[in-house]
C-alpha cells in the first residue's frame, strides 16, 4: 500500500509507468502464489491506471488558468488600473493546493492578474512544482527584477515570458535605455533555452513617441529574421514582438456601454486572486466578480455555481450578465 501511496505523488508520466509495472509485478505474484489479497489489489491497480489514462487522455476545459501570487507590484505604471485589495503573497501551501484543484482543468497557468510575480520570492519553485505535475507556466512580468533571479528562473521550466516592455513608457531616456538593454539581454539568454519570449508594446497611441526609438533599439541589438505580421514581428524562433492598443479597465464607476457583450471569461479561461478568489477573467483586478473562494469550496463546485453557468451562457449569446462586464473597454475588442 504505501507503494501505492508513493504512486499517487508521482508526476503523470512517471505514474502511468509506475502503475503499469506495478500491475506487472501483481500479476506475477498472482500467478505464483494463490491469494485472493493480491488478486484484489491486482484488479485494483488495473482500474486506477485505467482511470487515470481516460483521465490524462480527456481534452481540457480551459485553455489557461490565470493564477496571481501576489498582488504585491514594485513599480506604479499609468497604464494599469492596480487595485486597493490588501496586500498578500501565496504561501508555498497555498500554491500547492490551488495547483492541484486545477491540474485536471487545463495545461497552462499564467502567474498573472495584478501585482509584479517576479517580486515573490519562491516564483521560481511555484513554477518547478507546477512543470513537475505537467502543466506549462506562462509568466507576465515588467521585467524590471528578472536579471536579479538569474539562470534559477531561467532553468525553471517556465514555458512563456510575456515583457511588458510598455511598462516604462513614462520612465526618462536614461533609465528607459538601460531597461531595455536588460529586456534584450534576459531575451537572448531566454531563447536559447527554448523559452517562447514576448516583447509587448500594448501602448498605441500612448507610447509619447518611444515606441520607435523602442523599436530601434532592439532591432539594433536583437538579431532575427523580424519577420512582420498585422499586430508585430517574429523576430527569431521563440522570440516575439507584439503591439496592441491600450484599453480601458472594466471599474464599476467606468462608462456602462450596455449589455451586448461578447468575452471569452468563464469560456476559455478563469483567474485565481491571492486570497484565493475565483474571478472570470484576469481584469477583474478588484474580485468584484468573485464566483467564491477556492480554499473554502471545490474548483468545479465554484465554475458550476448558478452565477457562473449564467455569465458563461450569456457569452454565449453575446449578453453580459454582470454590470462589471458591460464596464469593459478590452471585451469591446470582440465586438
Amino acid at each position: 500500500m504505501r507503494a501505492l501511496i508513493r504512486i499517487s505523488r508521482m508526476p503523470p508520466l512517471r505514474q502511468q509507468a509506475k502503475q503499469v509495472l506495478w500491475s506487472f509485478f501483481l500479476s506475477f505474484l498472482c500467478f505464483v502464489i494463490e491469494n485472493e489479497w493480491l488478486k484484489k489489489e491486482r484488479l485494483c491497480v488495473i482500474i486506477r491506471y485505467q482511470s487515470f489514462r481516460e483521465k490524462s487522455m480527456t481534452p481540457k476545459k480551459y485553455s489557461r488558468v490565470y493564477v496571481e501570487i501576489t498582488n504585491i507590484c514594485n513599480k506604479n505604471c499609468s497604464f494599469c488600473h492596480g487595485t486597493v485589495r490588501a496586500k498578500k503573497r501565496m504561501s508555498e501551501e497555498e500554491f500547492r493546493y490551488v495547483i492541484n484543484e486545477i491540474r485536471h482543468l487545463t495545461d497552462y497557468v499564467y502567474f498573472h492578474v495584478m501585482g509584479e510575480p517576479t517580486t515573490h520570492p519562491d516564483l521560481t519553485k511555484f513554477i518547478k512544482y507546477a512543470t513537475s505535475l505537467g502543466l506549462k507556466c506562462a509568466v507576465t512580468t515588467n521585467g524590471t527584477l528578472l536579471s536579479r533571479l538569474g539562470d534559477d528562473f531561467l532553468d525553471s521550466g517556465v514555458y512563456k515570458v510575456n515583457l511588458s516592455v510598455h511598462s516604462f513608457e513614462d520612465s526618462d531616456e536614461q533609465a528607459h535605455e538601460k531597461y531595455l538593454a536588460e529586456l534584450a539581454d534576459f531575451a537572448d539568454k531566454a531563447t536559447e533555452r527554448g523559452i517562447l519570449t514576448v516583447l509587448r508594446l500594448w501602448n498605441k497611441g500612448h507610447d509619447g513617441g518611444k515606441n520607435n526609438k523602442t523599436l530601434e533599439f532592439f532591432k539594433s541589438r536583437l538579431d532575427g529574421e523580424w519577420k512582420w505580421g498585422a499586430r508585430g514581428a517574429r523576430i527569431k524562433h521563440k522570440l516575439h514582438l507584439e503591439y496592441g492598443e491600450r484599453f480601458e479597465w472594466p471599474d464599476m464607476n467606468a462608462t456602462c456601454y450596455g449589455d451586448s457583450v461578447f468575452c471569452y471569461g468563464l469560456g476559455d479561461h478563469f483567474g485565481i486572486l491571492s486570497d484565493g478568489s475565483v474571478i472570470p477573467c484576469c481584469l477583474d483586478s478588484e474580485g468584484a466578480i468573485t464566483l467564491g473562494n477556492l480554499f473554502e469550496k471545490p474548483i468545479d463546485d465554484i465554475l458550476t455555481t448558478e452565477r457562473a453557468v449564467a455569465m458563461r451562457d450569456g457569452f454565449k449569446n453575446r449578453v453580459a450578465t454582470e454590470e462589471l462586464c458591460k464596464r469593459c473597454g478590452y471585451a469591446r475588442r470582440f465586438g
